[in-house]
């Protein structure tokens, strides 16, 4: 990785990317910092002080600490992300967005268009709630209409400018935009998090036991790198061979190919999606200051709750992990159902000539792409849950609550590679002399 970016720096088209990124990037830690007129950002860390669950500590490292804080950037990306799934989710039920995404390059704009409208929208309505919600129980100084206005235009802006970096990021950066802000976001909060570890668990022990505790933590974080590294990275590929043809004298045709097959096909989505259904009832809960009674709506909220899970002196509250590991599975079969087709994949191919090897064309093929999807999405699932499981296991046994967990290591290491990929294949393109130099 280190020899890719010293590569890199040294082509100035690239070099100049970079820099044009790492600009972009000072903006947007920039403008996490910058408070929103008319609040009063000890309200909302006060709240976050008395909050036992940790609903809005995944918001708050999504956004980098901005939340918190309230700042102009205090929705971040989020409106964008969560408009993009609704969009791809969309695209099943509505035909005609179905045609748009098939329509090539225009199709695509007009995708991205309405992404962005539906990103303002649900940034003007998510501040809005906001600002009325909170507004009245002391988020701003002086609730009225003009405050409150002014703080649902500057947190819709914010997020709509956030949007408009990472869109300037693709275009004249380096990588997604979109997913380097949120990878920026999430690393900054990490500093943070080893100051938590280290004076929970090295500072003021032995030597012996200070240095045993610091590689113990460290060795837990590689091995979590490692085999989420690992799972981004595999594949399985299916090897597709295409029939020969003759024309006049030369045979066309006939070579041999494959069909990549992610391990982790739906990404990170399974985990938000469980993760957010998981905790949206204790976030309406703690809006309507409710969840801390002897009832069995309280008793369920503390079984949501991922902060109760694994807790020897609170077990009985970990069913909320099965039903958790429940919905990650599902979620991984359910959006890799709408993102991958084996129907038009063995259509495709069967237009092409080309047919799996032992495997005939159709509808054999359809059922053994389905076999082997099915196969690798449940391994990809599992993978995705031992990720999340290991954070909530020292958070539960040894209280050890910091903010990046699978969901954003998973985020981090999928970025990263991503990215370094990106730039490697810029460097092989402009490295390319083609067989017509000498």
């Amino acid at each position: 990785m280190l020899q890719t970016v010293r590569r890199a720096f040294q082509v100035e088209e690239i070099r100049q990317r970079l820099f044009f990124t790492f600009l972009m990037l000072i903006v947007v830690r920039l403008g996490s910092e910058l408070p929103t007129p008319g609040v009063d950002p000890t309200y909302i860390q006060n709240f976050f002080a008395s909050q036992t669950g940790d609903a809005f500590n995944f918001f708050d490292a999504f956004t980098g600490g901005s939340f918190t804080q309230m700042s102009v950037f205090a929705l971040s990306i989020t409106p964008y992300i969560t408009s993009s799934i609704i969009v791809q989710l969309l695209t099943i039920a509505i035909p005609k967005l179905e045609e748009l995404q098939k329509e090539g390059e225009e199709g695509r704009k007009k995708m991205t268009a309405i992404t962005r409208y539906l990103t303002v929208a649900l940034a003007l309505i998510e501040s809005a709630a906001m600002a009325i919600g909170f507004g009245r129980q002391g988020l701003l100084v002086e609730f009225n209409f003009v405050n409150a206005a002014v703080v649902i235009m500057t947190l819709t802006a914010g997020s709509t400018l956030l949007m408009w970096i990472g869109e300037r990021i693709t275009e004249k950066g380096v990588g997604n935009g979109i997913s380097i802000v949120l990878l920026i976001n999430i690393l900054s909060r990490i500093p943070q998090d080893f100051v938590t570890l280290y004076s929970q668990f090295i500072s003021g022990k032995s030597l012996a036991n200070a240095a045993l505790a610091a590689v113990i933590i460290l060795l837990i974080l590689l091995v979590v790198i490692v085999f989420v590294i690992i799972l981004q990275d595999a594949v399985r590929k299916i090897p597709v061979q295409y029939s020969q043809k003759v024309v006049g004298r030369k045979t066309i045709g006939g070579q041999s190919t494959n069909i990549p097959l992610k391990v982790n096909t739906a990404g990170v989505i399974p985990v938000i999606f469980a993760s957010s259904l998981m905790q949206f009832p204790i976030v309406i809960a703690s809006f309507l200051g409710k969840g801390d009674g002897d009832g069995i709506g309280s008793e369920i909220l503390r079984g949501l709750n991922s902060n109760n899970w694994c807790d020897p002196s609170n077990l009985q509250y970990s069913w909320g992990l099965i039903v958790y590991i429940l919905l990650t599975v599902f979620f991984a079969y359910f959006y890799t159902s709408i993102t991958f087709n084996p129907m038009e994949i063995a259509n495709n191919m069967k237009k092409s000539g080309g047919f799996i090897l032992g495997i005939r064309p159709g509808k054999p093929t359809v059922e053994y792409l389905t076999k082997i999807l099915n196969y690798i999405i449940f391994i990809g699932a599992c993978g995705l849950v031992i990720v999340q499981i290991i954070p909530f296991f020292f958070n539960g046994v040894f209280g050890a609550n910091v903010s990046f967990g699978g969901t954003s290591m998973i985020i981090i290491v999928g970025v990263v590679l991503e990215t370094i990929k990106k730039v490697e294949s810029m460097m092989l393109v402009r490295n390319y002399k083609g067989f017509l130099n000498t």
